[in-house]
């Protein structure tokens, strides 16, 4: 490609396509982010009686390196100019507030990356904020970004999958808080003083996403002995074909929780439910984008199939397996995956070897699928606690629960005169225990699975296939 040479502070022209993590501001600003994290407290605000804490004077010179990074690398991204201005602003308000709980309000109203999804553009993005499934507390966090939006996955979203607020983002770089697990930017996650009326973006690092599913996938069809059909050992091997088949795949799912059946708030915020209902909803958001990759494959659209088993081989062999076991929720619905497809002769373990049906697993995950619907669709004329315990059937038909369950043993167990978020007490922290498949499988896979922690696309490159 014909490199755009882009005018630095200093004169110097930088490769566009390299601009941003090239720049030596780009390393001023991380330094200076991981000086001043370990300072904060989990709200974010900086105790200076804390034994550790730095002198006011140093952490006003430390924001102020930020600033002055900032300012240097915010012309090289003009498309975010007003954010970087209005970032500006928050940090320095921050500073003379005397570093109470950071509130960045103005700058994330000012932040708006799904307002063009150029494929291939790039951002700076600086909050205080917690990354799921990383840091819980509200440090700042520095990341270079670049968009993921190829013209096939526009067409998509324009004419079947309406998504404005979506977008798919790969990592250029990042400071500690994505060195993690944490594969998500949302805007909910920043330090505000009051949360906006709605939130018109989210990304999701599909580039992590695919790196850890290869890396997990390879590990686990080695371990079983599984044999791939050709096509998907290629899948496997390409890191490209597999972000842009988690990018359709987040696409989707990030839509279908505000659509279909709902018997509840299809995010449930605020609500007090048993596990089981959020491994449910999550579970039915993935195989709504598995059902509707099954029909993109029949009209001949080639990301179909990487869809249908990036949600299986992602669903059976990295969920289950996946952080602990209080409340585990992503971690049931790849159970429940697994067990439905194994009692349905889909997936069989035989002789110590894995073996899949490759041509009904399609049919048989729709019908997984179509049974969790139709829970929902008949929840909507039912009370929440008969609407819980369906759904507690539906699991328990497939997984065994917990002997000591009290919810496994029915309402006569339960003392139902409570309001049903009570009874949400009663439910055990690992209620539908691993099954002994699972457990033999964790110990050969708890490894590889600790080993994805902070992956990006550069340490699991494009392979030719066998």
């Amino acid at each position: 490609m014909t490199e755009i040479l882009v005018q630095d502070v200093t004169g110097e022209g930088i490769a566009a396509d390299t601009v941003v993590v090239d720049h030596p501001a780009w390393t001023e600003l991380k330094n200076a982010v991981e000086e001043l994290r370990p300072w904060q407290s989990a709200d974010g605000s900086i105790d200076f009686a804390a034994e550790g804490a730095p002198a006011r004077a140093l952490a006003e010179q430390t924001v102020e390196r930020m600033v002055a990074a900032v300012e240097q690398l915010s012309p090289l991204l003009p498309h975010d100019a007003a954010y970087h201005r209005a970032l500006v602003a928050d940090l320095r308000k921050w500073a003379a507030a005397g570093f109470e709980v950071p509130d960045f309000l103005d700058a994330l109203l000012a932040f708006h990356p799904a307002a063009d999804r150029r494929d291939g553009l790039q951002h700076l993005v600086v909050f205080p904020m917690y990354t799921q499934n990383g840091n819980p507390d509200r440090n700042f966090e520095a990341v270079v970004l670049r968009m993921v939006w190829p013209e096939w996955l526009s067409e998509l979203e324009a004419a079947r999958f309406d998504n404005p607020g979506y977008i798919g983002i790969t990592f250029e770089d990042f400071t500690a808080g994505y060195d993690t697990n944490s594969a998500v930017l949302f805007p909910e996650t920043v330090a505000v003083r009051e949360v906006p009326e709605r939130f018109t973006w989210g990304g999701i690092f599909c580039d992590r996403e695919a790196a850890r599913f290869r890396k997990v996938t390879e590990a686990a069809v080695d371990t079983l002995g599984l044999e791939l059909p050709e096509d998907i050992a290629a899948m496997l091997g390409d890191q490209k074909r597999c972000e842009q088949a988690f990018a359709l795949w987040d696409l989707v799912h990030d839509r279908a929780h505000s659509r279909g059946d709902l018997p509840f708030d299809p995010f449930m915020i605020k609500q007090r439910q048993p596990f089981w209902m959020y491994g449910l909803e999550e579970l039915r958001c993935d195989l709504t984008a598995f059902k509707a990759s099954v029909q993109l494959e029949a009209e001949g659209n080639e990301h179909g199939r990487d869809v249908q088993y990036a949600v299986l081989f992602d669903r059976m062999f990295r969920f289950p397996l996946t952080g602990d076991r209080t409340r585990n929720y992503d971690g049931l619905g790849g159970q429940l995956l697994f067990a439905y497809l194994h009692k349905h002769d889909v997936v069989r373990w035989t002789d110590n070897t894995l073996t899949i049906d490759w041509q009904r697993a399609p049919e048989v995950t729709n019908q997984l699928c179509g049974e969790i619907e139709t829970l929902y669709r008949d929840g909507i004329d039912r009370p929440k606690l008969v609407h819980w315990f369906k759904a507690y059937e539906l699991v328990s038909t497939y997984l065994a629960p917990h002997p000591g369950s009290k919810w496994a043993k029915g309402p006569d167990a339960l003392d139902v005169s409570l309001p049903p978020r009570k009874l949400v007490d009663d439910v055990l922290p690992d209620e539908f225990p691993l099954s002994m498949f699972f457990e033999a499988l964790s110990k050969k896979m708890k490894g590889v699975i600790a080993d994805t922690k902070g992956i990006t696309a550069a340490d699991m490159p494009e392979r030719a296939a066998a």
